[in-house]
């Protein structure tokens, strides 16, 4: 007899309440929960916010568990409880060295909700990203959301943004290409008690079945020589990838399907060079809605890159548009 077809990704496969999750990622959710349990807290700040508080006299080890899961401090056997290190371990998450132990996992909190992420400094490869960002994105789409049944958070990387929108939506589909995103938003989905997202490997909507309602994107923005998938946007500028999910999403959305886009973009002589190249899908789309700058100067210490160097600032842009109605 054949085997059954999977479900597809907008569909909640029988007596499934939550995402599967591995032994190590369920040691996460555990370590998550003990975490809330004790009241934690943490609101992540921008890397070189980061390394400036964590470079004052005094900071140079954790005190607290805000130090150890927030800060990314290292830290003496005795301050964390056993358990936890315990769940680190077993979670593969914990580094051992001359200053201490050390988690390679901050918690971050954002509407109540706790997200598992990447430690600082997020000098890996596959890091995946929390931060200021994070806060606008999600805030930028509470503003325009709407009710939907099947809702796309495109390079979803901790799973914050579609979980922000899951209370609107019958299902939510967190789609990335990196391995680690997937894990670490497998972990937040069940952390947030959300039974109806599924979690998707995924280069941008290649691996995503009709119908789609609404599409949300962060997509990175910058040009890193590193190549690192949370930070490098792709192309000269770093707005190659964004640019392919505004014309890829405008392609496969329902009609009257919306997309809610946040990202940047350099400033070039008053320029907008992300606004230019998009400007042609969506007039060929018939599409409708609105553009505007968020935060007009970002990542000024970008600017002496050479990659920005006619550039005036970098400015974080968000996009609304709304496919043809047919």
């Amino acid at each position: 007899m054949a085997e059954p077809e999977p479900p597809a990704p907008c569909q909640r496969a029988a007596g499934s309440d939550r995402p599967l999750v591995d032994e190590k990622e369920s040691a996460l959710c555990e370590l998550g929960e003990a975490l809330k349990a004790d009241g934690y807290r943490f609101t992540t700040p921008t890397p070189e916010t980061h390394r400036r508080v964590n470079a004052r006299a005094g900071n140079e080890r954790a005190r607290n568990l805000r130090d150890v899961f927030g800060w990314s401090r290292p830290f003496p056997p005795d301050l964390v409880p056993a358990p936890m290190i315990a769940l680190l371990e077993q979670a593969g998450q914990l580094d051992r060295g001359p200053a201490g132990l050390r988690s390679r996992v901050r918690f971050s909190t954002l509407d109540e909700r706790l997200h598992v992420h990447s430690a600082y400094p997020t000098v890996e490869a596959d890091a995946v990203f929390f931060g200021p960002d994070t806060y606008r994105f999600a805030s930028f789409v509470g503003d325009h959301a709407r009710d939907a049944d099947c809702v796309v958070d495109i390079g979803c990387g901790s799973g914050a943004g579609g979980l922000s929108y899951a209370a609107r939506a019958k299902r939510v589909i967190l789609a990335d290409i990196s391995a680690k995103a997937l894990s670490f938003a497998r972990v937040n989905t069940v952390l947030a008690g959300v039974a109806h997202a599924d979690v998707v490997q995924s280069d941008v909507l290649a691996g995503i079945p009709d119908p789609i309602d609404v599409v949300i994107a962060n997509p990175p923005y910058l040009v890193d020589p590193q190549a690192r998938i949370y930070r490098d946007g792709g192309g000269a500028l770093g707005i190659g990838l964004a640019v392919r999910i505004v014309r890829e999403s405008l392609a496969r959305l329902q009609p009257g399907g919306r997309l809610i886009l946040y990202t940047g973009t350099p400033i070039i002589a008053g320029r907008d060079p992300f606004w230019e190249a998009i400007l042609p899908a969506i007039t060929a789309a018939g599409a409708a809605g609105t553009y505007r700058e968020i935060d007009p100067d970002v990542f000024g210490e970008e600017l002496e890159s050479p990659a920005y160097a006619d550039a005036d600032r970098l400015a974080v842009v968000g996009l609304v548009a709304e496919s043809r109605s047919r």
